[in-house]
């Protein structure tokens, strides 16, 4: 922490800014079932409620930093929780599953913007002496959100309604909103560097039409609009290629994708975090629709995983100094993939014991792994592209969510035939996303063998998302 009463003002601001969002992202899960009853949809058509959210984050993430430039973090940061407040309120007052997804666009706009202008903010506002500690404080409630979210999630449902989960973020907002306009101070750059909407306009058509194209509905024509949504996400990423090379300042530098382990890391992070994405949102399902688990129950059940991960997450520093980043990272990416297909062994009448331990054995090598992903992915860039490759970075991060979510739905609903899913259903999709995190241990030998024998400085602290 920082001795200025301004600075750690700012920093408890920011803290619990991030600990809405990431809230707000594991909340939902355990309330699927209830929402889906109330609005009378069927519970795997939920899956956009979660998709809409991060896939708008994903495609805002990257003009975050151009806003704070352009107006200053205090205006923005106080737009950006305003948004998100906004968006909570219109989630709570959704009567149809289409009113739920655009209110969730809304809240992604929002979320899209709290951490990476509150970081920027911390950056801005502390020496560079205090600026590993003061990432540190406001990455405990990175963890402290996730940690919670299920279980209060469930709770809320049952004592009250789902309406609630998202009705909580109301008097944090607004406490949020009282405390930038006093502490937050204007910071505008006077000229900043021209942001590239086209740029950014062909990345995210990329992302959407390749998330659509994973969403193809179960018909004849599911061909046809898987074929489409790839191939314009393809012709936007080469058009993106093309730009880049004409713009003197494009959104992601070219030069960015020289770095290798840059490169592998990003590959590696999208397949790895595809398979890990889908479990929050399959396991409350599986609990509730196919073991009789009420909400409360399956968001306790979702405690002993965000435990473990938080106990573990202090071993990777001295793991990876050990074995090095790429030994490592074949371990413990096989360790959370079996882990993962485990869940398929999931049925009425397994041993609660058990299930506990799989659970908590998925959370450690989770929590590890995202750890070590981040760390091993932005270590080697150099200091001028810092700034965009963890743009990018996290704009993976967020595709990855959606994609995971959609791909586990979406077997689940292909495996089972039917709405509500049905136990083998549920099975063969752990045993295929499980495969595909499996995959991303291939991928992670591609790493440059003599840049990953240490861990960054900060690595114990990496990776809190």
């Amino acid at each position: 922490m920082t001795s200025s009463s301004p600075q750690k003002a700012l920093l408890w601001i920011v803290a619990s800014a991030f600990f809405m969002q990431t809230l707000d992202t594991t909340i939902v899960n355990t309330a699927l079932p209830a929402m889906a009853q109330n609005l009378g949809v069927s519970p795997l058509s939920m899956q956009p409620v979660i998709v809409a959210y991060s896939l708008t984050m994903a495609m805002l993430i990257p003009a975050s930093g151009w806003l704070a430039d352009r107006f200053g973090t205090r205006q923005v940061y106080f737009y950006a929780i305003l948004i998100f407040v906004l968006g909570s309120v219109f989630c709570a007052a959704a009567g149809s599953l289409n009113q739920l997804i655009a209110a969730r666009v809304i809240q992604g706009i929002g979320g899209s913007m709290l951490l990476p202008i509150g970081r920027l903010a911390v950056l801005r506002s502390v020496s560079s002496e205090q600026y590993i500690t003061a990432l540190s404080f406001i990455s405990i409630a990175g963890q402290v959100g996730p940690l919670f979210g299920p279980t209060l999630g469930g709770f809320l449902v049952q004592a009250v309604s789902w309406h609630w989960i998202f009705l909580i973020n109301v008097p944090i907002g607004i406490v949020g909103l009282l405390a930038v306009r006093r502490y937050l101070k204007s910071d505008a750059l006077p000229d900043p560097l021209p942001f590239d909407i086209v740029g950014c306009v062909l990345l995210s058509v990329c992302m959407v039409a390749f998330s659509l194209a994973m969403d193809a509905p179960p018909d004849a024509q599911r061909a046809l609009w898987w074929t489409v949504g790839i191939g314009i996400s393809a012709a936007s990423a080469l058009l993106y290629v093309a730009h880049a090379k004409r713009r003197p300042h494009p959104l992601f530098r070219l030069g960015l994708f020289r770095e290798p382990n840059f490169s592998v890391g990003l590959i590696g992070n999208l397949v790895c975090r595809i398979g890990c994405a889908a479990v929050p949102f399959l396991l409350p399902l599986l609990m509730q629709l196919q073991l009789g688990y009420s909400p409360l129950q399956s968001g306790l059940m979702m405690l002993p995983a965000a435990i473990a991960g938080v106990i573990a997450k202090p071993c990777i520093g001295p793991l990876v100094r050990r074995y090095g980043y790429e030994t490592f990272l074949l371990v413990n990416t096989l360790v959370t993939g079996v882990a993962i297909m485990s869940f398929a062994a999931i049925s009425p009448g397994w041993p609660l014991a058990l299930e506990v331990l799989q659970l908590a054995i998925f959370g450690a090598a989770n929590s590890m792994q995202f750890a070590a992903m981040n760390s091993v992915t932005l270590k080697g860039l150099k200091p001028h592209d810092a700034g965009a490759g963890n743009s990018l970075f996290s704009m993976v991060q967020m595709l990855a969510v959606g994609l995971g979510v959609t791909l586990g739905g979406g077997l689940v609903a292909l495996f089972s035939g039917q709405p509500t899913g049905t136990g083998a259903g549920f099975a063969l999709t752990f045993l295929v996303v499980g495969a595909i995190t499996l995959v991303s241990a291939w991928i992670f030998r591609k790493l440059d063998p003599a840049t990953t024998t240490k861990p960054a400085p900060d690595a114990r602290s990496a990776g809190a998302r």
